[in-house]
């Protein structure tokens, strides 16, 4: 109940000054990274501070890390060696989504981690865990595919046993190599849409093609994960943990990072690291 309300005041409140913001700074063995957090996903933004500030973040592990795609933490369990336990740990509520059509899933987004839609209807974010993009840059061609719309398609083919093979060839594909899966997936996009009579058209905005085209990213997660803020200094920091030595997802070699919040203006933001507003 208590939590609840605090999500009511957040949606009403407007905030006294319209220039204060916060950068956060999350402190690693390999460098830092510096994050600004969007006023579009005020849950998720005053969510983060106020559990930054209150040390929730300090001694936590990055659990899950994969090479082109993206780095998780934010499991309070991590802080413990019980390895089984690591990613099924959090706060102890969830927070709705916030999906904004201009934010989306370029390298260095900070978005919230959450349960499958199995578990998970209304794709509601774990009040804690977050995940740190790094992607890559694809071609335009795929880019203007709908993924999420080809992965519902391709579900639906694979429940007929015509199509048995290859849903264990794309189960065998996906244990063994996560971004040759999903080259196979999108090669599978006119077979789906002949099957489906679906549109795949992706309808991403020219920004989003420009930057997923060159900077990178992972845009079949858009829609899906709610993005509430981005890295704007040490994306360098990311390609450096993502390359981490990993057995089952997991660095080899744990990862703990601190994370400290700064109160300070946007025009602050701007002049010091070049992000506009």
């Amino acid at each position: 109940m208590v939590r609840a309300l605090f999500f009511f005041i957040i949606l009403l409140c407007g905030c006294t000054d319209p220039d204060k913001d916060f950068i956060v700074i999350i402190h690693t063995d390999y460098g830092d990274m510096t994050a600004i957090l969007y006023d579009e996903t005020p849950l998720h933004k005053e969510n983060f501070i106020e559990l930054a500030q209150d040390g929730f973040y300090d001694g936590m592990r990055f659990h899950r890390v994969i090479k082109n795609f993206m780095i998780q933490t934010g499991d309070p369990n991590t802080k413990d060696s019980n390895h089984a336990q690591f990613g099924s740990g959090g706060p102890g509520y969830s927070i709705p989504p916030e999906f904004r059509s201009n934010l989306f899933h370029e390298k260095g987004a900070l978005s919230a981690a959450r349960l499958d839609d199995k578990y998970n209807p209304n794709k509601e974010s774990n009040g804690s865990q977050f995940y740190i993009v790094q992607g890559q840059s694809l071609d335009t061609g795929r880019l203007k595919i709908n993924e999420p719309l080809l992965f519902k398609g391709l579900n639906q083919i694979l429940e007929h046993k015509k199509f048995k093979d290859l849903g264990d060839t794309l189960k065998a594909l996906y244990t063994r190599d996560v971004n040759k899966y999903m080259e196979t997936i999108y090669k599978l996009a006119p077979l789906v849409a002949k099957e489906t009579n679906l549109n795949l058209a992706s309808g991403l905005s020219a920004r989003a093609l420009e930057v997923y085209s060159t900077i990178g990213g992972a845009p079949h997660l858009d829609g899906q994960y709610t993005v509430f803020g981005k890295v704007i200094k040490g994306l360098d920091v990311i390609d450096k943990i993502a390359a981490v030595q990993t057995k089952s997802e997991r660095p080899v070699r744990d990862i703990i990072m601190t994370v400290t919040i700064k109160e300070t203006t946007k025009k602050k933001i701007e002049k010091e690291f070049g992000w506009k507003y």
